[in-house]
């Protein structure tokens, strides 16, 4: 059973859930998972999101954060996989760790590039590792969406029953990105609006929604558990980001160090941040190539604007 805020799946009358099912790269793992006959998805949410799935899915309606309702609304049902693409703070992850101890085969939390601090150096899945954190307890407005995500992940992947992998995305991007990161560059840059870049030379990886999507899919057939880094294979410095919009739009940009807020960069970072996937590699994951794909969106969004 699989859901669009939590996504349960079940393969052969087994099932899925899932958490965050209702857009972006949840929208897709929900689609894919459908393409398999055998699969029964079911999607937890608040049900105040409209979906185009119809009756090829079960729903479920809790407040992801309240974990009585999360709890009456799953009831002992048993779970091939749960994707969690919700969780945010410890409090939420020990919950689900409670709530799903003995009906959960396999559970996936989707966590962050985020978690590691921004340095020079590829970061590797050991740069920060959740099995010797330190654990504290607290709900998501206790702490920075970093360390929220640090100790969800440190929860689930030491206190857990269940088998539990963690799943570094950096920034996802596509046509249906409801942030609108790309589009804001490409919205600057026609409009001849300054872009806030701290650091151009500052590189950066990215994934694909829809590749996303499949790696949350191929990972719930996957014996791989703790942190797994999942990123399109190369990066871009945030210059050459630039530059590629330039040559789409045909306009010149106006890239600054600093200036208002509301012009700064989402990319804007002042170091480096990418990542090493040799884990998910070897485990036989093939991912895009972020030099083939990246123009062609930026093309394709700036089309859209017109």
């Amino acid at each position: 059973m699989r859901q669009t805020d939590l996504i349960l799946r079940s393969v052969y009358d087994e099932e899925h859930t899932c958490t965050r099912g209702t857009r972006f790269f949840g929208k897709r793992l929900v689609e894919r998972l459908l393409q398999d006959p055998d699969t029964r998805v079911t999607l937890l949410t608040r049900g105040f999101a409209e979906d185009s799935f119809g009756g090829s899915v079960q729903r479920l309606n809790a407040d992801r954060t309240d974990s009585e309702a999360l709890a009456e609304a799953v009831g002992a049902a048993a779970w091939d996989v749960v994707y969690d693409n919700i969780c945010f703070s410890p409090d939420e992850a020990a919950a689900a760790s409670r709530i799903f101890a003995g009906t959960a085969k396999r559970y996936i939390l989707t966590s962050s590039l985020s978690v590691y601090d921004p340095r020079p150096d590829i970061l590797l899945e050991a740069d920060f590792d959740p099995l010797f954190y330190p654990l504290q307890l607290g709900a998501k407005e206790d702490f920075s969406y970093q360390e929220g995500k640090r100790l969800a992940e440190t929860v689930l992947l030491t206190q857990s029953a269940f088998p539990a992998a963690a799943v570094r995305f950096p920034i996802v991007l596509g046509t249906d990105d409801y942030t609108k990161r790309l589009h804001f560059h490409l919205e600057h840059v026609r409009a001849g609006r300054p872009v806030g870049i701290p650091n151009p030379g500052a590189v950066i990886s990215f994934i694909r929604s829809d590749e996303a999507a499949d790696f949350l899919y191929w990972l719930g057939f996957s014996p791989l558990t703790g942190p797994v880094n999942a990123c399109s294979d190369g990066t871009l410095a945030i210059g050459e980001i630039i530059s590629i919009i330039e040559q789409v739009t045909g306009q010149q940009a106006v890239v600054v160090k600093e200036t208002a807020t509301p012009d700064m960069s989402p990319f804007g970072i002042e170091e480096s941040w990418h990542m090493d996937t040799a884990k998910a590699r070897g485990a036989g994951f093939h991912f895009l190539k972020l030099a083939e794909w990246f123009p062609e969106l930026v093309a394709a969004l700036n089309h859209s604007l017109k």
